[in-house]
């Protein structure tokens, strides 16, 4: 019975070693990270308007 439990110890750590033995490939930092705006630039918005200042904030 001893002999049997081994073999299937044995099975089993070759399993695992299949399974896990090798480390995944490495990922490039490059690879990880995407750079783009957030939101499309609105030039409306930049657009300084004296009186729409003075309606929203002066009255």
């Amino acid at each position: 019975m001893q002999e049997e439990e081994q073999e299937q110890a044995g099975a089993a750590a070759a399993e695992r070693r299949a399974r896990f033995g090798a480390l995944p490939e490495r990922v490039r930092i490059e690879d990880t990270v995407e750079e783009r705006p957030a939101a499309p630039r609105d030039p409306a918005r930049d657009a300084y308007d004296p009186n729409e200042f003075v309606v929203r904030y002066g009255l």
